[in-house]
């Protein structure tokens, strides 16, 4: 029987080959990522309006965005010896802080996501960087947007990333995609993967060492796991199916907002920030489609592409509103695959599903054959 194999990003080695999505505003803090850690994947904590839960945060966000971090890191160490991880946004206006408090607490795997990540942050020089024990690994939607980060790492910085997460459009939260893509078949992840495993290959080639690809966006059961690795993908990454956790780092009602959902639910929305993203339809987002503008007071510019004049809301504090239960000033992002949500399970219970579904999957396999 083939079992589901280990996952290795430079030194950083697990167990099962599963990453759990970093999902903000504070659903995926110590508690998940610790549970899914000691599991033998990769936990990770979401760093998006982290803050927000810290008392005084709106004298000094950043401040409070780092000491927010510190101590869930912590929290998490406690917990677990297995890996973690920190989910930064290149979008946040303190990205390069945050990513120098992610290696100074000697962060297993930081993933950066919403931007290209191109130039080493401010607060990180290249000697630092390579020295360091944490392994950066960019979140990209396409070939194109890696090849790009190949070609500038290799030329400007003589490394490269140490793997790439592959997100397809079926993802909750933020898109990497226009609308019209994320139905579109060619941007499916199915066919994005071959191809970035194919801009890949050269510098795995050039550099003598891999590069892991892991795929993401949809991915939900054992079975998608096998598909995945059978296109190449190194392993995967998954957010969605966390959130139905008793781990999770989320308020009840915001796991029953997935438990309750059906497929006509899950919408996309126009996010002040200027990127299509995947929620769960609610009163609150009607209001906004009707042209309602939510009044609220901006602590600071959290994220770079913010238009806080024109802004109909501010999404970190409605995303934190909703981890706490309140929906009426708040949302849920979510993926595709949310409304096939329908029991709350443990973390290990989950990690012992997906193992069951990857074998089935394989036993079918070699049936079919």
């Amino acid at each position: 029987m083939k079992c589901l194999p280990k996952l290795k990003i430079g030194p950083v080695e697990t167990t099962l080959p599963i990453i759990q999505g970093g999902m903000g505003v504070g659903v995926s803090l110590s508690g998940l990522a610790s549970s899914v850690a000691e599991e033998g994947g990769i936990g990770v904590i979401a760093t998006a309006g982290i803050g927000l839960l810290e008392a005084h945060s709106a004298k000094d966000m950043p401040s409070a965005n780092r000491r927010a971090l510190r101590r869930e890191i912590d929290r998490a160490r406690q917990k677990t010896d297995g890996a973690l991880g920190v989910n930064i946004m290149l979008a946040m206006s303190d990205f390069d802080e945050l990513a120098a408090t992610a290696v100074e607490e000697e962060v297993d795997v930081v993933f950066m996501g919403a931007g290209l990540p191109l130039k080493v942050p401010a607060t990180l020089d290249l000697d630092r960087l390579r020295a360091c024990r944490t392994q950066f690994v960019p979140k990209v939607s396409s070939a194109r947007a890696g090849d790009l980060i190949l070609q500038y790492w290799s030329r400007h910085h003589g490394l490269v990333p140490a793997a790439f997460v592959l997100e397809g459009p079926m993802a909750g939260g933020h898109q990497g995609f226009k609308k019209n893509q994320l139905t579109d078949p060619r941007f499916a992840l199915e066919n994005l993967l071959p191809e970035l495993l194919a801009a890949v290959a050269p510098y795995e080639d050039r550099y003598g060492r891999r590069i892991p690809v892991i795929a993401a966006g949809g991915v939900y059961t054992g079975a998608d796991i096998l598909a995945c690795l059978d296109l190449g993908a190194a392993g995967v990454k998954m957010g969605t199916r966390f959130v139905a956790t008793h781990e999770c780092d989320a308020h009840p009602k915001f796991k029953q907002a997935y438990l309750d959902c059906g497929d006509e639910d899950i919408v996309i929305i126009d996010s002040p920030v200027g990127l299509p993203g995947r929620a769960i339809r609610n009163g609150f987002l009607a209001d906004v489609a009707e042209g309602m503008k939510k009044p609220y007071n901006c602590a600071w510019r959290c994220l770079k592409s913010c238009n806080v004049r024109k802004a109909p809301y501010c999404i970190a504090q409605a995303l934190g509103l909703a981890k706490l239960g309140n929906f009426k000033n708040g949302f849920a992002f979510a993926g595709a695959n949310a409304f096939r949500v329908k029991e709350l399970v443990s973390v290990k219970a989950l990690m012992a599903t997906l193992v069951q579904e990857f074998e089935e999957a394989v036993r079918m396999k070699r049936a079919a054959v």
